[in-house]
């Protein structure tokens, strides 16, 4: 009845504004390898377990329609990836320099993974932390002792590189930049962690006399909160041009906390992180050296003096130069229905704060992981339809042309291979028109060919028990790709209407009436 493995050369028509537009919207969550609070489980384990662990955490984020994973990298000035700058993960092998056994790169497993299922992958940073307190003794493979020159011991037994130094800046700068090179990486990201919190030194100020003593002998004029300000500032510009030099379609992200400064706006209080984490978050927001910032308001709505929409809007209001703005939201910090409710609602909020670019990062998997009503609401509610990524409109592209495609015709349905340069593409986008339905399918990059079946059985509602639903034929496919920067491109468009009628002249009946009657639909 349908011939096998017809090989059609089709060719693309004029594009066309007729399939539906797919939701823009950034869905990611953090993983955090720091003191094994996401991954690995514990430090050590064997590493088919760390495997079957991370497989667990992607697929959780897939099937709940995520887009993104922000996964931590270098959680304490180390590697969970092969590194010539820094020494192997304390969190990963139980031995800080100590490679897997047997040997695997943790990174690339991710990024294979990751793209896989259609999630970008995002390498989190920290820029300065040296040695963490939960992170094993101080090893000879530390950067503590390779690199004595550079860090300071805080009181509580951190140690941290003193973002001062110029020495600091390059080799942070180096660690980025290779990762940048080597992998196929989606996005880099920043937390919190510039100067340390004061608690880290038990409220006393940080021990960068040294170095500050050196800045005043050599003529420096700045005050001592304006000199280390003006040290991270530096490090974030040139981090954020280097990587749009390099690649540009890898997104720099930031996680400040979420207060800039207690008074903006006036009824916010709370700690001020331009005064006690030497971070000009604002500025870095103003000046547009990120593609996408996304402070911590880990506060609930109508907590008035860190007051989610409040906060969220005056972050907003100091986003000149269009940079997407993705709030990260705490989903741990809550529980039962309080929870699902404050983590439905903020989504909503920034969907109608932010409509052209909506998005939120989670903290962290374990909500997610450890709440099964939270997912099942996520999945019902806000994400119940997958997402594309919004696009970065700032950063200059090469119009997109529609994808060559070559189709098999089958007997389950019409296979498609697509023959585009892999490494530009981000995601295939497949827009079926059933009838006079359409279905959106999103494919990841990993994947270059795919079957969209001839039909699809529209099951009636349970309160029609004598219908028991319908068939509706393939009677257009329209497929675009979406390059890395976000930007999608001209649809490859076919009409298929020649698939209602059977190839068998002896055949009386239409294709969709023999696909009733084989299901009995009527």
């Amino acid at each position: 009845m349908l011939s096998g493995c017809q090989y059609l050369k089709l060719s693309p028509k004029k594009p066309a504004d007729s399939h539906p537009e797919i939701q823009r919207e950034f869905r990611a969550a953090w993983v955090a390898t720091v003191a094994n609070i996401n991954w690995p489980s514990e430090p050590g384990i064997p590493v088919e377990q760390q495997k079957e662990e991370a497989i667990k955490l992607l697929d959780l984020l897939q099937s709940t329609n995520f887009n993104a994973v922000i996964f931590q990298v270098r959680p304490q000035s180390d590697a969970l990836y092969e590194s010539e700058l820094e020494p192997w993960s304390y969190y990963l092998t139980g031995q800080q320099g100590v490679p897997p056994t047997p040997y695997y790169d943790p990174l690339s497993f991710w990024i294979e993974e990751a793209h896989k299922r259609g999630l970008e992958l995002h390498v989190w940073l920290n820029p300065y932390r040296a040695h963490h307190v939960r992170g094993g003794s101080v090893s000879e493979h530390s950067v503590v002792s390779t690199k004595e020159e550079l860090v300071v011991g805080l009181k509580s037994g951190y140690w941290w590189f003193d973002p001062s130094l110029q020495e600091t800046q390059d080799h942070s700068h180096a660690v980025v930049m290779d990762i940048v090179k080597r992998y196929d990486i989606d996005g880099v990201h920043f937390d919190d962690y510039f100067y340390p919190y004061p608690s880290y030194n038990f409220g006393e100020d940080f021990p960068d006399d040294e170095s500050w003593d050196a800045y005043v002998k050599s003529g420096g004029k700045l005050s001592r909160s304006d000199w280390r300000r003006k040290a991270v500032d530096t490090f974030i510009q040139r981090v954020y041009r280097s990587i749009k030099k390099e690649k540009p379609y890898v997104k720099f992200g930031l996680s400040p906390f979420g207060v800039w400064r207690p008074g903006s706006p006036p009824s916010i209080a709370g700690m001020d992180q331009y005064e006690v984490l030497y971070a000009d978050a604002k500025k870095w927001l103003k000046k547009g050296w990120i593609d996408y910032f996304s402070p911590q308001l880990y506060w609930p709505i109508n907590q008035v003096p860190q007051s989610f929409p409040v906060l969220l809007g005056w972050w907003e209001e100091q986003n000149f130069t269009d940079r997407h703005i993705w709030p990260g939201m705490s989903i741990s910090r809550y529980e039962g229905e309080q929870q699902v409710d404050e983590v439905i609602n903020q989504i909503m909020i920034t969907r109608g704060m932010l409509p052209e670019a909506p998005g939120t990062i989670h903290w962290s998997m374990t909500g997610l992981v450890e709440n099964d009503s939270l997912r099942q609401a996520l999945l019902e509610k806000p994400y119940k339809r997958e997402a594309l990524i919004p696009s970065m409109n700032w950063i200059n592209h090469r119009p997109l042309k529609a994808p060559d495609i070559s189709f098999t015709r089958e007997k389950g349905g019409l296979s498609f291979a697509l023959e585009e340069d892999i490494n530009r593409v981000s995601k295939w986008v497949v827009y079926a028109r059933y009838d006079n339905t359409w279905q959106t399918i999103i494919i990841p990059k990993t994947r270059d060919s795919a079957v969209i079946p001839y039909y699809r059985i529209n099951h009636a509602p349970a309160s029609s028990p004598l219908r028991q639903g319908r068939v509706s034929l393939l009677k257009e496919l329209h497929i675009t790709y979406i390059d890395r920067l976000g930007f999608e491109s001209s649809a490859f468009i076919q009409n298929f209407e020649h698939l209602d009628q059977l190839e068998s002249p002896a055949e009386s009946k239409s294709l969709k009436g023999f696909y009733n009657s084989l299901f009995n639909l009527k």
